[in-house]
């Protein structure tokens, strides 16, 4: 992009403000102004510029429900979990990471995913996961495509992460990165907001943006060449995640359903869950912070929380809904925040309030589109304890532990005794695995960290 054709842009966009400092600046920091210019979707500022004026998002209209959640008995879970292993024999189902984040709310200078959650092996978030697909490709005698949403910040440590641990014994074509989408930020006049005389404030787009990059990047067709019908759909935090469940696939397919959803019963009413209501005759998801005190604690007659079951981010999609998805517009998201930004006479304000706008797209938003949704209930010990923070809940030390009591659970009905070790996923994907490797040779620690 040449400065003529940025000014021509941003003058027809009222954005022309973006290049009043173009005096000041080098070479170097001129192209890479240019550049981050040339990035901007202007379809989408309009967008964001209409909600500013607008005064926020549209308020919902009726009361929320919750929606129905299935729980599997014996029966209903073997007829799952056939569905489930013969869709991943046919080769047709796919897994999908997110992992655009950092690891600074954990004291960690680098992709989330590399951070170190093993607590013997010193193994990271990624390797779990990767090697959970490996575990996956070769339990059902097929490839397991792993697409992997990486963001600006992130996106070249995470593929040379990969690239140092030998992509954890997949095969190398078979992992997809691609990079989520950024946004700008506005002021309270809709103008953009740069933070440097010659850069753009820009933030990830939100775990949405994962419809628009996957279809940019080539990801979408990629799906398509391989056959792929069924997507399953995690976030990097999560290592306790049952990846591409059988039976989470097969209810799906059994169901029809465009999406299927996972939730676990809230630890406690004010978790910050989100929850999967029914309003106005459409399925939603609704934030735990637009949740009033009163909905959090309301009770059932039986004394349950009526509220009582939280989204964790673990999805099954199928791929047409996906790609429908993918094209349509998703509705945006407003945070006000303190966001730095350059002052008229080109000096960096810090700001001590709230002074700029970030939008997000969330993938939940699908959901009213949905002519078919599951809601499938799990048990939260086996299934969720993510790295969210750095001490107290959800934290490294908590998920250690959660990891560790999940194996020796596995040993237990194994007929072993529980032993301070690591499972590695290419060894043994589940407690029935684990019985019958029992059956055939002695376990040692060396043998389950293999």
């Amino acid at each position: 992009m040449t400065f003529a054709h940025a000014t021509d842009v941003l003058n027809r966009h009222n954005q022309g403000h973006v290049l009043r400092f173009w005096e000041r600046l080098d070479a170097a920091a001129r192209e890479a102004l240019l550049a981050q210019v040339a990035t901007l979707d202007f379809e989408s500022i309009a967008r964001m510029r209409g909600m500013l004026a607008a005064g926020g998002g549209a308020a919902a209209a009726g009361a929320p429900e919750p929606a129905g959640v299935v729980t599997l008995n014996a029966t209903a879970r073997g007829a799952a979990i056939a569905r489930g292993e013969a869709e991943l024999r046919a080769g047709r189902v796919g897994v999908l990471l997110v992992a655009g984040g950092q690891g600074s709310r954990l004291g960690y200078d680098g992709p989330k995913g590399a951070y170190v959650i093993g607590p013997v092996s010193g193994a990271t978030l990624f390797y779990y996961h990767a090697r959970k697909v490996l575990a996956l490709a070769r339990r059902h005698g097929v490839r397991v495509p792993l697409y992997i949403m990486t963001s600006d910040t992130n996106d070249a440590a995470t593929r040379a992460h990969f690239e140092q641990h030998g992509f954890f014994g997949l095969p190398r074509e078979d992992v997809f990165f691609f990079m989520q989408g950024m946004w700008p930020a506005l002021d309270a006049e809709g103008r953009i907001i740069l933070d440097a005389p010659g850069h753009i404030f820009l933030s990830p787009d939100g775990h949405g943006g994962t419809l628009s990059a996957l279809a940019a990047s080539g990801g979408l067709a990629d799906m398509e060449r391989r056959g792929l019908t069924t997507i399953f759909y995690f976030q990097v935090d999560n290592p306790l995640v049952e990846v591409a469940d059988p039976a989470f696939i097969g209810l799906h397919l059994l169901e029809h359903a465009d999406i299927s959803i996972k939730v676990c019963a809230k630890r406690e009413p004010q978790e910050g869950l989100g929850v999967v209501v029914m309003r106005d005759g459409r399925c939603e998801m609704v934030e735990y912070s637009e949740l009033t005190d009163e909905q959090k604690n309301r009770r059932a007659p039986d004394g349950e929380l009526v509220f009582k079951y939280g989204s964790v981010a673990i999805h099954v999609f199928s791929l047409p809904f996906l790609k429908q998805e993918a094209i349509r517009p998703l509705p945006l998201h407003l945070a006000h925040k303190k966001i730095p930004f350059c002052a008229d006479d080109g000096t960096v304000v810090k700001p001590e309030a709230n002074t700029g706008y970030k939008f997000e797209k969330f993938i939940f938003d699908v959901l009213p589109d949905a002519k078919r949704v599951v809601t499938l209930a799990f048990d939260r010990a086996d299934e969720f304890s993510p790295v969210k923070n750095a001490t107290g809940p959800d934290s490294p030390e908590t998920c250690r532990r959660d990891l560790q009591a999940k194996w020796a659970r596995w040993l237990s009905a194994a007929g072993q005794p529980a032993l301070p070790l690591e499972i590695d996923p290419a060894y043994a994907l589940d407690a029935e695995e684990l019985r019958e490797k029992s059956k055939r040779e002695k376990l040692k620690t060396e043998m389950l960290k293999c």
